[in-house]
């Protein structure tokens, strides 16, 4: 059956131009460097699809852009959060692990951006290699693609969704800078003191007034962070997936620390900052972050290593299938003829072949600096290359199957770590050189996959409005090559403002990565503690926790976070109880689930870039280029003149929980209108 886009193939009307390009490589920054700020504190990012869309509509419409224009900003505006989703996944690794010792230099810089520029151009050029077949398979629904295409299609008609997004964008910037100036408290600590054996009692406290450690039992709780961009996360991923997320974190800081703390105070304490310590001298909060640091976390990346095990093999038909079809596309590809439609012309595929080569050349070359040998080198570039183009299809199969935003990106470069970190095992790298080859090998299979993935979705989007895909394929070119390019300096600004592996930059995935590639290639690993973490995993698949990679990366980030991310999946609870009480039909509540997601998107999208803002900040007053620092309304965030300024950040949660309820709710329109596009993440 002949496929009918939205815009013939023979009708001429204005696409690839200057004002639609630089607009998307406005949106891929920004979306970017908001992504990269989201996943390195929570661990996760959102698919940056739906918001380009929608605000590539809203300015090109100021201009009287066209539909295709529409499209192709939003392609090139959305490539950057897969980019993001590469870089933090992997780069921080490097630090972590000890490869790097600095990161504000320019060979960091020149580092970074290689790796990230040649994962996304794989990306794009295994994927152009086999776009013809894959968005025509009937069998590959692209279920966030259809979404997307039906937004741009409401779009001609009017949408208010410009509205309801930089609304929250300008809210959830607001609502983070009252927190970091200290108008409210956006965090706080509790004290609970559980005694010793044989002298138990229970005592709550504050971290401002708590009284030292005395002998053991004393461990530490936090109320919810106040910060617009957990709770949107917590909203778009619904009540369900956040409460196994605080789940992690309940376990972390709810039994193990206890437990910990409860029997093993003074030897902890002998442990960490040695013997002849006078227990009267230690501060709770040094000990309590060391065994949440340097005991629990180790755990937890056992269970995230069964967790992402798990999710592939939950996928292993998804996965079989993406393999078969991936080879017979390969096939199929390369005995299709040229065609002269518009909707049909890819890159030439001469092009394609040369770039695949000419990469895989200048791999050898990058690897051999990571990896100090030739034969290490060599071996880290065809892993790269079989493994990038592998995992580049299965990315596109099940982003056409399931959704970008359940793509397993991180088990997918897990696998391939696991593999490459052998191999160097096997031909006697080891060290750090060995270290540095593995993660450079992850790095570049990662950002390879989610960019397969995001630009396969983008690809298929043309397909149903009628785009012509080489101009997309060379438009993602221009944003992977300005994402690789600035996305280094978010990364700098973070890592240089704010401690790795801290709760303001966790880094979950980039800690496994890293704790993995020493573990394997440099034996430097608490393999018992991994164990007990895998155990732990195991255990969850055997309760038939239906996502243990969701609770062990809860158990690795601060439990405010956590309980942040579980305040918003409640407010999404809410609201589903709330529409299903009222009685709405399904075209009613596909409303409020496309205002919902606006608004927590936006709420993301607004702290990420103010949070960026403050980053920059604090990074030039540690360096003395700046010399006033971050100015604070309120010294303090626990008390001012008696009154607590935690109950000031509770006032603001309840301000955005009213604000994810009711606006969505109010959007729901009459009963008799017809069903808007779906836009569920």
């Amino acid at each position: 059956m002949k496929h009918d886009p939205y815009v013939p193939e023979k009708t001429e009307m204005r696409e690839f131009t200057l004002r639609a390009l630089l607009i998307g490589l406005i949106m891929t920054v920004i979306l970017g460097a908001a992504n990269a700020y989201l996943g390195l504190r929570a661990g996760m990012t959102i698919a940056a699809t739906y918001p380009a869309a929608v605000i590539g509509m809203a300015v090109l419409r100021i201009f009287k852009g066209s539909i295709l224009e529409e499209n192709f900003a939003r392609t090139v505006g959305s490539i950057g959060e897969s980019v993001a989703a590469g870089a933090i996944f992997t780069i921080p690794a490097f630090l972590i692990a000890g490869v790097w010792v600095k990161f504000n230099t320019v060979e960091a810089y020149l580092k970074t951006s290689a790796l990230l520029f040649v994962g996304g151009l794989l990306g794009i050029l295994f994927v152009t290699f086999l776009r013809r077949v894959m968005v025509g398979d009937p069998e590959l629904t692209f279920p966030e693609s259809v979404a997307a295409a039906e937004i741009h299609k409401a779009g001609q008609k009017g949408s208010a969704g410009a509205k309801h997004l930089f609304g929250a964008m300008g809210l959830g910037a607001l609502l983070y800078a009252l927190g970091v100036v200290q108008l409210y408290a956006a965090s706080k600590d509790f004290v609970i003191r559980i005694g010793t054996i044989g002298k138990s009692f229970v005592r709550l406290g504050t971290a401002a007034d708590a009284p030292r450690l005395d002998a053991g039992g004393t461990v530490a709780v936090a109320g919810p962070g106040v910060y617009p961009a957990y709770i949107g996360v917590g909203y778009i991923i619904g009540p369900r997936l956040a409460s196994l997320n605080f789940a992690g974190g309940v376990l972390a800081w709810g039994l193990f620390a206890p437990l910990l703390m409860f029997f093993f105070g003074p030897q902890l304490v002998e442990r960490f900052y040695g013997p002849g310590v006078a227990l009267s001298a230690v501060v709770w909060p040094d000990l309590v972050t060391n065994v949440w640091k340097f005991i629990i976390r180790p755990i937890a990346v056992g269970g995230m290593l069964v967790g992402a095990g798990y999710t592939l093999y939950r996928m292993r038909k998804n996965l079989a299938a993406g393999m078969k079809r991936s080879f017979s596309d390969v096939k199929k590809a390369a005995g299709q003829a040229e065609t002269t439609s518009r909707i049909e012309k890819d890159l030439n595929i001469k092009v394609v072949l040369g770039g695949l080569a000419l990469t895989f050349v200048l791999m050898i070359l990058v690897y051999r600096v990571f990896a100090g040998a030739f034969v290490p080198a060599l071996i880290a570039a065809a892993v790269m290359a079989v493994a990038g183009f592998f995992f580049a299809a299965v990315s596109g199969n099940l982003v056409g199957t399931i959704g970008s935003s359940n793509n397993p990106i991180s088990g997918l470069t897990l696998s391939t770590l696991i593999i490459a970190a052998l191999l160097m095992v096997a031909v006697g790298a080891s060290g750090m050189s060995g270290v540095a080859a593995v993660l450079g090998v992850a790095a570049v299979v990662c950002v390879s996959s989610a960019v397969a993935g995001e630009m396969l979705q983008d690809l298929k989007v043309g397909h149903i409005l009628g785009g012509t895909p080489w101009k997309m394929q060379v438009g993602n070119v221009f944003g992977i090559l300005l994402s690789s390019l600035v996305l280094y300096f978010p990364l700098m600004l973070l890592i240089g403002a704010f401690e790795l592996g801290s709760k303001d930059l966790s880094a979950p995935q980039a800690g496994l990565m890293a704790a993995l590639s020493q573990g394997i290639v440099g034996g430097e690993m608490a393999w018992p503690l991994v164990i007990v973490g895998m155990l732990m995993g195991f255990a969850f698949i055997l309760v038939q926790v239906k996502s243990p990679m969701l609770v062990a990366v809860g158990m690795y980030l601060p439990l405010e976070t956590t309980f942040a991310i579980f305040v918003g999946g409640m407010f999404k609870g809410i609201v589903d109880r709330l529409a299903a009480k009222r009685g709405l039909n399904p075209a009613q509540k596909a409303r409020v689930e496309n205002v919902g997601i606006l608004l927590a998107a936006g709420l993301i999208a607004g702290e990420g870039l103010t949070g960026l803002l403050r980053a920059l900040w604090k990074f030039l007053f540690l360096n003395d280029i700046l010399k006033i620092d971050m100015p604070a309304i309120f010294k303090g965030t626990s008390y001012f003149g008696g009154f607590d300024l935690y109950f000031g950040g509770l006032i603001v949660l309840v301000l955005i929980g009213y604000f994810l309820i009711y606006k969505p709710l109010r959007n729901a329109g009459a009963a008799d209108e017809p069903p808007p596009p779906s836009a569920v993440i």
